[in-house]
């Protein structure tokens, strides 16, 4: 137990660090920021804190519903930041990092990434936590998700990160009231202002004051943003930008806006890494990330490699789904014929539509289809595609789950609305075709 009353009673507490044998510490509590577009505020986006859960900011005893969002400040060394401290620093597991510890997304984990980031501030991190947990230290990495706007409507998203999801549900009124609460007005437009206020005056904040250092730009679409654009410029203007690393997660629809290119900006940064998420290639690629033209989107991308000067610059961002399963191998001949890195991670399988995830095939039938896959894929990789490869074999050690009826109804609903057919997509795989019939 680490709080009695307000005190802290681990003051003898022995700290551990990672060069000592930590295995859970981890530098984003003492650097970095996390903020859905919902207003939830959590130790990375991977992290799992259902006590900090969006709900927790609506007081359901009355009917206003009124809504408490915490700024940066009530965050940053709240009770729950002091406790995830105090925890890491003595080398114990947390339930929020299951995602790492476990590599229930990607093998190459966000931990991993965070210490190496900031691995010459990780003795002042221990050296200014004190016995109550909170630091000195300021939030120098932000993800910050200023709200969902994104012109695409990928099957394994949905309405908290896609407005076009979300307009989708408003119309055929497929969204539920008691599990997405947000959705509901005045609350909807509460969040909004939060996020036009107090929201952005925190992140224009850390840019005045040149506090940031790294920024993880996801959404949403952040290139549908115009405060993207906005402090892209403003960090240049400031001149700065030698000292910030960017990162994207981006649907690379576009790549410029009222005149401002993003491949003339990011040169002038002092390390730059787009994430470009494509999770099958031509007509596959389409029906998963619905909005996608595929051959706009090639042709953004190789705008961005004209002027990368690394493979990890223009990155390839592939989320196996069940359809992307069977794209395994042009997922591969797609990053060697761009020559680029392509960064693979599995579909999360705690969401509502746990069937689009490859482990909702019968376990046989998934091994079989990953080893053909990699029968041709390992010989021919470099490290560029190791990713591939590492996420295949760790998927084979994840448990499968049996699919439900419920589950392939709402696939087939989604089907009806958009158009679309996911019996098309899987007869690339007569036995995946002949499983999805039978369920």
């Amino acid at each position: 137990m680490y709080f009695q009353n307000g005190k802290n009673y681990l003051k003898n507490m022995k700290k551990i660090k990672p060069f000592e044998g930590n295995k859970t510490f981890c530098m984003a509590p003492w650097t970095h920021t996390y903020l859905s577009p919902q207003t939830e505020r959590r130790l990375c986006c991977a992290s799992r804190e259902p006590a900090q859960s969006f709900k927790q900011y609506i007081d359901t005893g009355n009917n206003a519903k009124e809504y408490k969002p915490l700024t940066l400040k009530e965050h940053w060394n709240s009770k729950h930041m002091r406790s995830v401290r105090l925890k890491m620093l003595a080398g114990e597991q947390l339930s929020e990092c299951e995602v790492c510890d476990f590599k229930l997304l990607n093998t190459d984990v966000y931990r991993d990434y965070w210490n190496r980031l900031f691995a010459n501030r990780i003795d002042e991190a221990f050296d200014s936590t004190d016995d109550t947990g909170a630091t000195t230290m300021q939030t120098i990495s932000f993800d910050y998700r200023f709200n969902n706007l994104c012109n695409f409507k990928c099957r394994m998203c949905g309405d908290m990160l896609s407005s076009s999801w979300e307009a989708e549900s408003r119309k055929h009124k497929t969204w539920d009231k008691e599990s997405q609460p947000w959705m509901a007005s005045p609350l909807r437009e509460q969040i909004k202002k939060f996020q036009d206020t107090q929201v952005v005056k925190e992140f224009l904040d850390a840019i005045e004051t040149k506090q940031i250092k790294e920024i993880y730009w996801c959404g949403g679409e952040p290139l549908m943003w115009d405060i993207h654009w906005n402090a892209m410029q403003r960090i240049i203007d400031l001149g700065f930008a030698k000292e910030v690393y960017i990162r994207y997660n981006t649907n690379l629809s576009r790549t410029e806006f009222k005149g401002i290119k993003l491949f003339d900006l990011l040169p002038q940064f002092q390390d730059w890494q787009v994430c470009a998420s494509i999770d099958g290639t031509d007509e596959v690629g389409e029906y998963i990330r619905d909005g996608l033209n595929y051959k706009q989107w090639l042709e953004n991308f190789k705008e961005g490699l004209a002027v990368a000067k690394t493979a990890r610059e223009m990155r390839l961002d592939y989320t196996i789904t069940l359809p992307g399963l069977l794209e395994l191998t042009n997922m591969f001949n797609l990053s060697v014929e761009l020559d680029t890195q392509i960064l693979t991670k599995v579909m999360f399988t705690f969401s509502n539509d746990e069937i689009l995830s490859p482990l909702a095939l019968p376990r046989e039938l998934m091994h079989t289809i990953i080893d053909e896959a990699l029968e041709y894929i390992e010989p021919r990789a470099t490290w560029k595609q190791q990713s591939i490869i590492d996420v295949l074999k760790n998927l084979k050690t994840r448990p499968n789950f049996v699919p439900t009826q419920k589950g392939k109804q709402r696939q087939e609903r989604i089907d009806k609305i958009r158009g679309q057919n996911i019996t098309k997509i899987l007869a690339n795989d007569e036995r995946v075709l002949e499983w999805w019939t039978n369920i």
